[in-house]
């Protein structure tokens, strides 16, 4: 069984889930799977290592659990991208659209160094809101996008063709 395979098979789906209509992919259940995390962490590793990336960032919250792993693999830095008011030091900030309103989202501005190599770590994509206000948080610093990696992507959602103007390298382990 390939990597997409045990993750469609370890997802919980939860209907109605944050509301009527959604049904949510829920990656809870990966997480009781020690080996099924270590096959993700080291199939997001290889495909991202080529990329020669210099910093993992996580999207709050779920975006922290496998980012900070794959960042450890690599060796490099874990930066967390937090919802307004999580972070105690100054910050970029930035107020995006989602699918379910609107939200602000903030970095450190002495997080990430102007020129660094981003990879954007998320783990479902869905409509992309969250992920391209991430991204315009990442050119803010001066920093470039080289990649997204996300455990799922909802392709019928259309998100990926909105992330190619920030980088063509979308690393998706299952798509729906």
């Amino acid at each position: 069984m390939n990597i997409e395979e045990k993750i469609k098979n370890a997802v919980r789906d939860v209907p109605n889930f944050p509301r009527e209509g959604i049904m949510f992919k829920d990656i809870t259940p990966i997480l009781k799977d020690v080996q099924l995390c270590k096959e993700i962490t080291e199939s997001f590793a290889e495909k991202i290592r080529v990329l020669n990336p210099d910093v993992i960032v996580g999207i709050e919250s779920r975006g922290f659990l496998f980012g900070m792993l794959i960042a450890r693999e690599l060796n490099i830095p874990f930066v967390p991208i937090r919802k307004k008011g999580k972070l105690p030091a100054d910050c970029y900030a930035i107020d995006y659209d989602l699918e379910y309103g609107s939200a602000c989202i903030e970095i450190h501005k002495d997080a990430i160094k102007k020129g660094d190599r981003v990879v954007i770590h998320d783990d479902l994509l869905a409509t992309g809101g969250t992920v391209i206000g991430s991204s315009q948080l990442i050119l803010m610093t001066g920093a470039e996008v080289v990649a997204f990696s996300f455990i799922i992507g909802l392709d019928f959602l259309g998100a990926n063709e909105k992330l190619l103007s920030y980088s063509p390298n979308i690393i998706t382990l299952a798509n729906y």
